[in-house]
């Protein structure tokens, strides 16, 4: 917040006492912003949402042991996270099952045709198998793309309202998958959580976009956002692995590629157990510098009980306000 002083002076109070009460009253407020939100009286027991608030670094931090086997039960001391090599004082901990805000960015161009009936119930098990007081929703895509807000709410967590808002959509034109992420990303700042996701279901072409690759990484990194990403490839020539797997990794997500036999609903229960098996850190950055906005992170997990542990997060962070090479260039020609 800032504070503007008028230059006119103030005759019935001296200066110092309006300052000291305006700092009083600032104080309170910023206080009482970082306090944990205590559950109402009667509630449902289970883990808090993390506050938001504008200076919190937010990090899902999933540890595996050499088997790939979630590793729980860890605590704070287990920790450290280091920002471009320094330590951080880690001011927020949670274990396991945090809530998450998810956007589902569902491919419905021409040839996700005879693919939409699985992966509609594939959404429909990550839905089922999520924690009951995530926040979802769908972004539809071709050559155009489309929110579907369920029932006019932002987000909901309904299996079947998911479901529907999938297979309401018919598979036709290009594919604007760059575009699409671009809004889900926008879409998820409507959310009331600091964990944030998006689940990608495509094949990886993109044919329609306006936005760029590098320009969808920015806007993710910004928002501290993971990236999951379903690829469905059978060796069409319009398809793009790599576009899925950068993604996904350079956000500190996975990108899965079932074979044949492979069932998709499989791999988004997966998905939504990787969410709900994980440890969420948070901590204030120091201020940052303009020069060198991308901040990178690093988390070290020491536990003698669990031998050589994996460590999987976000690589880092963006920490300046968007600039102007966001906004979307012009759609590719037909």
């Amino acid at each position: 917040m800032t504070l503007i002083v008028g230059s006119k002076r103030c005759h019935s109070v001296p200066i110092f006492l309006l300052w000291a009460a305006l700092s009083f009253s600032s104080g309170i407020g910023a206080y009482s912003q970082s306090l944990p939100q205590q559950p109402p009286s009667g509630s449902a027991a289970g883990p808090p949402a993390i506050s938001v608030t504008s200076e919190l670094v937010v990090l899902p931090v999933s540890v595996t042991d050499g088997n790939g086997n979630f590793v729980s039960g860890l605590s704070l001391p287990n920790f450290r996270v280091y920002e471009d090599g320094r330590l951080q004082t880690v001011t927020s901990f949670q274990q396991e099952d945090t809530p998450v805000t998810v956007g589902l960015i569902v491919d419905h161009s021409r040839s996700m045709g005879p693919k939409l009936l699985d992966v509609a119930a594939a959404v429909y098990a990550f839905a089922r198998s999520s924690n009951h007081r995530d926040e979802m929703f769908v972004v539809d895509f071709n050559d155009d793309v489309s929110v579907e807000p369920p029932g006019g709410d932002p987000f909901t967590s309904d299996p079947e309202v998911l479901e529907r808002a999938i297979s309401a959509v018919s598979a036709h034109g290009r594919t604007a998958l760059y575009d699409a992420v671009a809004e889900g990303l926008q879409h998820l700042q409507l959310g009331h959580l600091d964990k944030r996701a998006l689940v990608i279901v495509s094949d990886g072409g993109d044919n329609a976009s306006g936005y760029k690759y590098s320009q969808v990484l920015e806007l993710a990194r910004r928002y501290q956002v993971t990236i999951y990403a379903i690829g469905l490839i059978d060796s069409n020539e319009e398809e793009n692995p790599n576009a899925l797997r950068r993604l996904s990794r350079a956000t500190g997500g996975i990108t899965y590629f079932p074979g044949p036999e492979a069932n998709v609903t499989d791999i988004s229960k997966r998905i939504a157990r990787d969410l709900r098996e994980q440890y969420t850190l948070g901590f204030a950055p120091e201020k940052t510098n303009l020069a060198h906005p991308f901040r990178k992170i690093e988390v070290k997990v020491t536990d003698h009980g669990h031998g050589k542990l994996r460590v999987r997060t976000r690589p880092g962070y963006l920490g300046t306000e968007p600039n102007q090479s966001l906004a979307p260039s012009a759609r590719n020609a037909s």
